[in-house]
């Protein structure tokens, strides 16, 4: 496991680059705050467009399906909502930085018009794109209304004592009137400096509430975009499972690549020479019968390494004593063969799948190789127990610690291998020690 330990992308006690300003104080100038603000803004005329779209084209489709031009028209309303909720991904993208996982695209089982158009009226992503293109208008409406109001309000009053000016100078009145008749008589003007000042602290007040409020009001587009334009939980599944046939495709390759070599360098050649000595013996064996001999009792001991390296090769193919007697028996095994001492604890009540135990003896072999390798450590132990339907491995040593997936390719590997199966791998492992890496997989029994 090629795994380097004592390597961190950042030093150790490196301070973090801290905000010059509180997140209360600085959220009405952060950037996340105006590209929120700009989401809001473009959303309504956006929304607008995408509703006229959607309900022009599925009330004409819906009117024409009398005949046989509804169809088609139907399908195109379903497929330009599509490609309008690409354009909604991508906005929410780059201004809410939100990563919204593609759906899958439209797959006709035939090739043809007709196919297509059976594929897009079967895909819920075209239905439920239909639904988002009607329902984000109203809340496009009213998103777009509470947040300028709020941002026009908070930054107008915030910043009045720089611009109260423009009331008597212009419009022959001493300030904003909050009271009065037309035209001016009796009114009530803010125009004091007291008066001024309370105006100027209550817009600061808005404009601080205001990036908070906007961030609510996106939270809400955030949960649209996901649920309505996203790959639905079938999509994302087939997706993963997708991914992780590849990745077994690329472990299972690798394993064969690493049992030939194995073979053609360890056992295929010394049988090969084996082979070759017991023929020269044989050539001897009536003329220097004393030659014939050390050449057998040569080719006798390259039998037994031989039979080693063979009996070494089906131990990591899958070891007897994991078959046999269960990963009690075969981590106690590997911890007896570890150079750092080993405690091992395994809390099982039954067997889980052979297929569940075998990954979790390669898992344990590999984390175990790698503290001996690399981690320095005096001292190891491997716990192994179950709740409700995982199994969890933990591997835990009191070396210096530092051991990053990112730095390496060796838990990195691990964690795809055990992805694969729906396994989840846990490292933490601070510099200075001690590492634990955590280990989760289904139980399947």
């Amino acid at each position: 496991m090629a795994t380097e330990y004592g390597q961190r992308t950042r030093p150790p006690g490196h301070p973090a680059r801290r905000p010059l300003l509180p997140p209360a104080l600085g959220a009405p100038v952060a950037g996340r705050t105006f590209r929120e603000f700009a989401y809001l803004l473009v959303s309504l005329p956006l929304s607008i467009v995408t509703f006229t779209y959607a309900v022009t084209m599925t009330a004409l489709g819906a009117g024409l399906l009398v005949t046989f031009l509804g169809v088609p028209v139907l399908a195109a309303a379903l497929a330009g909502c599509r490609g309008l909720g690409v354009l909604e991904r991508a906005r929410a993208r780059g201004l809410l930085g939100l990563d919204v996982a593609e759906p899958q695209p439209v797959r006709a089982a035939k090739s043809g018009a007709m196919a297509w158009i059976g594929a897009v009226l079967k895909s819920g992503t075209s239905w439920r794109s239909l639904l988002y293109a009607v329902l984000h208008l109203p809340w496009a409406v009213f998103a777009f209304t509470v947040s300028v109001t709020f941002w026009s309000v908070g930054w107008s009053l915030l910043t009045y004592p720089l611009w109260r000016w423009v009331f008597p100078a212009y419009l022959g009145v001493d300030g904003i009137q909050v009271y009065g008749e037309e035209g001016g008589q009796g009114g009530i003007y803010l125009d004091t400096p007291f008066e001024i000042g309370a105006t100027a602290a209550l817009g600061l007040l808005v404009t601080l509430v205001t990036p908070w409020l906007i961030r609510a009001l996106t939270t809400v587009d955030r949960v649209l975009v996901a649920g309505l334009l996203g790959a639905s939980r079938l999509d994302a599944r087939v997706g993963e499972l997708e991914s992780d046939r590849g990745a077994v495709v690329d472990t299972a390759a690798a394993d064969l690549r690493r049992i030939e070599r194995e073979l053609r360098d360890g056992a295929q050649a010394r049988l090969s020479g084996l082979a070759a000595d017991l023929g020269l013996a044989r050539e001897k064996l009536h003329d220097d019968p004393r030659e014939a001999a050390r050449l057998v009792d040569e080719a006798h001991g390259e039998v037994k390494v031989a039979l080693r390296e063979l009996r070494d090769l089906a131990r990591g193919i899958h070891p007897a004593v994991l078959t046999d007697r269960g990963l009690d028996a075969a981590l106690s095994a590997l911890a007896a063969r570890c150079p750092v001492p080993v405690r091992v604890e395994v809390e099982l009540p039954e067997r889980p799948a052979q297929a569940v135990e075998g990954i979790a003896y390669f898992t344990v072999s590999e984390l175990l190789q790698n503290v001996g390798r690399h981690s320095g450590a005096g001292t190891a132990s491997v716990d192994v127990w179950r709740v409700g339907d995982r199994l969890l491995l933990q591997v835990t040593d009191d070396g210096r610690g530092g051991a990053d997936p990112a730095a390496g390719t060796g838990l990195a590997g691990l964690a795809e291998r055990l992805g694969a199966v729906d396994g989840v791998l846990d490292v933490d492992s601070p510099a200075g020690g001690p590492t634990r890496v955590t280990a989760e997989l289904p139980w399947r029994g």
